[in-house]
Parts: C-alpha cells; sequence; structure tokens
C-alpha cells in the first residue's frame, strides 16, 4: 500500500479513531488523510474537531452535505463575525491582509467579485495562452534532463507565480521576495515561533504590497493591479484595507493552490502508467485527466473558514451559533454515493467537470479556475510532450506530503523526477 493510493486498502478507522487523526492533523494523517475521510464520511459527516489551533470546528465530509454548505448564506465567510476566534487561530497580523472578497459575504462579496471578474472570463484567460506557453518553456529549459532533481520549486511552483505575477504587474526582481513570504503565511505553525514568524511575513507582504500600489498610482502600466488603484481612485470602488488585501489574495491564491495542483497531477499520471497514457493520446484525454486530478487529489484539501450565523442542525449535528465550519473538499470529491470507485482515478469517468468541487460552488466558486485550468493544461501537456519517459526519483510509497499542522492545501513536500533517463 501506498500513502496516496486507494485508501480501501487501508484499516477501517472508527469514527472515535478517525476524529481524533483529524483533529491532530498528525504526520500518518497528513500522508494520507483518505481513510479518515472515509470513516467521517460513514459515521460522522459533520463532526466536532479541535485542531491545533486549538478553536472547535466543524467538519463536514459528505458530497452533498458539501455542496449544500459552500453555498449555504447561514454559513458566514466575513471573518470579522467571528473575531474572536478568528484573532486565536491566525492572530491580529492577519487582519490586514483579509479584506477581500475571500472572507466577505453579499454584498461586499459580489462587490468585490466583479471588480476583478473580468480579468478571468474565459475569453481574457484563453488570451494568455501564448505568453503561459512561453513561460512554461522558458522553465522547462532551466531544468536539469539526466539527473533527478525536485520539480515543485524548479516548475511547479515559479509557473503561476510568474503568471500572477506578470497578471498583477509585480515586477521581475521582486518575486521571489514575494514568494518566500507567501510560503511562510501558507506553512506556518501555531506555536510562538510559528505565529512570529507569521506576523513577520505578514508585516512585511503588507508593507511590500501598500508600496507597490502606491508605485502603480505614479506609474500605472497594463497590470491588474493599476487597475484596481485606478478603480479606487476614481470610482472609489476599494478601500486603502480592501486595496491591499485584494492584491494579497490574488498574489497568493493566483499560485499556491495550482503549483500544488500540477505537482499533484505529475505524481499520479507517473504512478499511474494506464492513466498517463490515455491523457497523452490527445489534448482531450489531458483535458479529461486534468478534471480528474482535481477530483482525485485536489490541491485544496478543505475549504477555508466559515461560522454559523444561527444553530444549524445537519445530519442530526448541531451546529451551534457562532461556531466555525470547514468543508473537506478532498472527503466531497471521493464520497463513493457519487463517484463510483473513487479511490481509483479514472481519467475516463464521466461528467467529472461538472461535480468535483476542487473550485468549490456557489458564491465563492473559485474565481481564477480558468487560469488555473490552462497553467495545468499547458504545464502538464508540455512536460510530458518534452519529456515522455519521466519517472518519479522515488517509489511512489516513499513519497513526502505536506504535513503543516493547518490542512488547507494537500499537496508534495518535494517531486523528485529525472526528466530523460538513460
Amino acid at each position: 500500500m501506498t500513502q496516496a493510493f486507494a485508501s480501501e486498502e487501508s484499516e477501517a478507522l472508527s469514527s472515535e479513531e478517525a476524529a481524533a487523526a483529524a483533529s491532530s492533523c498528525s504526520r500518518e494523517f497528513r500522508a494520507n488523510p483518505h481513510p479518515v475521510y472515509a470513516a467521517l464520511r460513514e459515521s460522522a459527516p459533520v463532526c466536532p474537531l479541535t485542531p491545533p489551533h486549538g478553536v472547535e470546528t466543524y467538519l463536514i465530509t459528505r458530497y452533498d452535505d458539501a455542496r449544500a454548505a459552500l453555498a449555504d448564506p447561514r454559513l458566514s465567510k466575513d471573518m470579522y463575525g467571528a473575531i474572536d476566534a478568528y484573532h486565536r487561530i491566525f492572530g491580529d497580523s492577519s487582519i490586514a491582509l483579509d479584506d477581500n472578497m475571500l472572507f466577505s459575504d453579499p454584498p461586499k462579496h459580489t462587490r468585490l467579485r466583479r471588480i476583478v471578474g473580468n480579468t478571468f472570463t474565459p475569453k481574457r484567460v484563453e488570451s494568455l495562452r501564448a505568453r503561459v506557453q512561453q513561460i512554461t518553456e522558458d522553465l522547462l529549459d532551466e531544468c536539469p534532463t539526466s539527473e533527478p532533481f525536485n520539480l515543485l520549486p524548479e516548475f511547479c511552483f515559479p509557473l503561476p507565480m510568474q503568471v500572477i505575477c506578470e497578471l498583477l504587474g509585480v515586477p521581475e526582481n521582486e518575486r521571489k521576495q514575494a514568494q518566500e513570504w507567501s510560503a511562510t503565511v501558507a506553512q506556518t505553525g501555531f506555536g510562538p515561533e510559528a505565529r512570529k514568524a507569521l506576523e513577520i511575513a505578514e508585516g512585511n507582504l503588507r508593507e511590500y504590497l501598500v508600496d507597490l500600489c502606491a508605485r502603480k498610482r505614479t506609474e500605472p502600466d497594463s497590470g491588474l493591479l493599476s487597475a484596481l488603484v485606478t478603480a479606487q481612485d476614481q470610482e472609489g470602488a476599494l478601500t486603502d484595507h480592501e486595496l491591499v488585501s485584494t492584491a494579497w489574495v490574488l498574489l497568493f491564491a493566483g499560485h499556491k493552490s495550482t503549483a500544488y495542483q500540477i505537482g499533484n497531477g505529475v505524481f499520479h499520471l507517473l504512478s499511474r502508467p494506464d492513466q498517463k497514457a490515455l491523457a497523452l493520446r490527445d489534448t482531450a484525454g489531458m483535458t479529461a485527466a486534468i478534471e480528474e486530478i482535481l477530483r482525485f487529489e485536489t490541491s485544496v484539501e478543505n475549504s477555508t473558514f466559515r461560522w454559523a450565523k444561527e444553530d444549524i442542525v445537519l445530519r442530526d449535528q448541531l451546529i451551534p451559533k457562532g461556531a466555525l465550519v470547514q468543508i473537506s473538499i478532498t472527503g466531497a470529491n471521493r464520497d463513493p454515493e457519487v463517484f463510483d470507485d473513487p479511490n481509483e482515478m479514472d481519467i475516463q469517468r464521466p461528467n467529472v467537470q461538472a461535480m468535483h468541487l476542487a473550485f468549490g460552488y456557489g458564491p465563492h466558486y473559485c474565481v481564477g479556475a480558468p487560469l488555473a485550468r490552462l497553467e495545468m493544461q499547458l504545464a502538464l501537456g508540455t512536460l510530458f510532450a518534452r519529456h515522455p519517459r519521466m519517472t518519479l526519483a522515488v517509489a511512489p510509497e516513499e513519497a513526502r506530503w505536506m504535513t503543516v499542522p493547518f490542512p488547507a492545501f494537500r499537496g508534495l513536500a518535494e517531486l523528485p523526477v529525472v526528466l530523460d533517463p538513460s
């Protein structure tokens, strides 16, 4: 049995064991969470947990419940309404970066989403194809071919980071530092040292984005950040906090999840030669593979926090007013009530694009989904076209998955490959 493969090969867990594992966020759970989510779906589909951040959270794992919860107006995304819990989890410094569409409800969410939405329309994203392809080719030109190397920092992360930075208008010589600060924010824990590192990184990011917005005001360009500054100045569409926070969420969400998703796709295709062969037959095969990869091993393991605006009873479980709620996208995407043989990757699975929840559902459906799909298509398609004999440099069961104590993302800690083995 491998860490990444079928959960039905693992020993069945009781609901108590599963809840304890999900609460602990242990290394074993992070290496293979699928048996835990399977047990919770079966016997505790709305489960109260006490994760390492110390705030009781209700985790939803069944597909139908997850889809409904993602669109339920009783579950608020406005974390200012749950300010005490928010401070306990993230600390005071995070507030300055979280005044954006990700952490807001209508009508504010509707207003903020409309401002950036035109950048990510399918037509506008398609116009970026040639540039994304060029970035992909340039990155692969710099990768070693005959020796093992970690694909994540050399290819999977730089690709979406360069794309979103170009869209925003982040100068090339400033992108590496911005990515390093973002990585600290994504991987921090909840102890004193981790919180200090988080506070420093968030402070640096905020100062940088304030300065960058000021520069765009005096030296505008064609990037999205200049457009946001113009909208603020001419229309009063954004407050100062909203401007900086919107820039942050676009920078962070615009590369992190896609980078891990590309890595997950490479790993699972290399681990399954039959699926790889189907994916590489033609463009349609790769498109189908991407949608199944999004279902099978989504990089967004759990939704961002919501909180109950009133008492909610779901599956006979009371979620009390004010309680935090998370939705397990990973758990929902492997629900056997919806997907046949959900622990098998099958790129010929029918209707998967319309069904999986990798990009969410409802008002907060990922605004960047068209761009993420384009980046995955070009990254995986170009990588395998140029290096059809590429192999993993470790056995699949030896792959290391991220073990951060807050499982928002599901991705590999490293992805050792050899592009052209002798």
